[in-house]
């Protein structure tokens, strides 16, 4: 429940800018899958690596421009920057290890599902979900099952897999919904860098704690790490926590859905996973429902305000 000082949103319309950094996010974001699906590294090893790079790369900044902010930051802030921090940690170390399991088109498919688990988040904090938002995410959501059912039945196995994905979908709702808190008072590169580096602490226990090598890859994995780390999580993500000042995270969390498509489009060409024609629906109903949420809301929806 929201608190006495902390008012409820509406699902709003984002803001125009909002929606072309959304698109540039969610562009490199589908990359994400194939390219993790070409490494060799063991899943967890790969997640701890683009964690604590971006969390490095993003350092740097924040020491010279972020100063005095990362010294007058209380400590209820640095919880929710740490909250936020484990539950993407959380979210890398089931979302990426699915992918061993089954293809990119399903588990992308239902990661994308996390648009239901924000809306329950969100209702639960008291935020107003209009009628015709629920029957868009209602009709994504179909369009996403149709999508899961095909793969499926293509191979039982898969099953691990689409479990790690869901798993990873709950959490990366709850991820988006306590980053949209922490960005309403903390700027994008400060709580960039505590979340990449808290996320990055979680990773390093559960690698030492199953044994999982974090160094000895082939050349070629490092290549493929390093252009994870810059596009998916550095880019992507980074984006994606900086609309989170003027964007609610239902909203952002029905966007990242285009990540399917996306990722299915990438995994077909590079790495000859072409899914059936049967898909075509299912990613025209993920679209229509898409749109209806985003309509539904309205531009003069008053939304958290944060420092840039």
């Amino acid at each position: 429940m929201a608190t006495p000082t902390e008012q409820p949103r509406a699902l709003g319309r984002p803001p125009a800018a909002d929606v072309a950094l959304l698109g540039v996010a969610v562009l490199f974001i589908s990359s994400s899958g194939p390219i993790i699906a070409a490494i060799a590294a063991p899943a967890l090893a790969i997640a701890f690596w683009r964690t604590i790079l971006g969390s490095l790369a993003t350092g740097p900044w924040v020491l010279l421009r972020h100063r005095s902010e990362l010294v007058r930051l209380t400590a209820a802030q640095w919880r929710l920057v740490g909250l936020a921090g484990l539950l993407l940690g959380a979210h890398f170390a089931t979302w990426i290890p699915s992918l061993r399991f089954t293809t990119v088109a399903s588990s992308t498919a239902l990661v994308a599902t996390q648009p239901v688990w924000a809306a329950l988040i969100a209702r639960r904090r008291g935020v107003e979900i209009p009628r015709q938002a629920w029957i868009g995410i209602g009709i994504a959501l179909v369009g996403v099952l149709v999508l899961t059912g095909i793969d499926l039945s293509v191979d039982p196995r898969h099953l691990v897999g689409d479990l790690l994905a869901l798993a990873g979908a709950v959490l990366a709702a709850a991820y988006v919904t306590v980053s949209e808190r922490a960005r309403a008072t903390i700027s994008t590169a400060t709580l960039t860098m505590g979340l990449y580096a808290s996320a990055s602490i979680l990773l390093l226990v559960l690698c030492l704690v199953g044994g999982v090598a974090l160094v000895g890859f082939s050349a070629r994995d490092w290549v493929l790490i390093l252009l994870l780390t810059a596009g998916a999580q550095l880019l992507g993500h980074t984006l994606i926590n900086k609309v989170l000042a003027t964007t609610s995270a239902t909203v952002v969390s029905l966007a990242i859905l285009f990540e399917m498509p996306g990722a299915t489009i990438i995994a077909a060409v590079a790495l000859g996973q072409v899914p059936p024609l049967a898909i075509l629906p299912a990613v025209a109903l993920m679209f229509v429902g898409i749109v209806m949420v985003i309509r539904s809301g309205s531009s003069s929806t008053p939304t958290e305000s944060s420092p840039l």
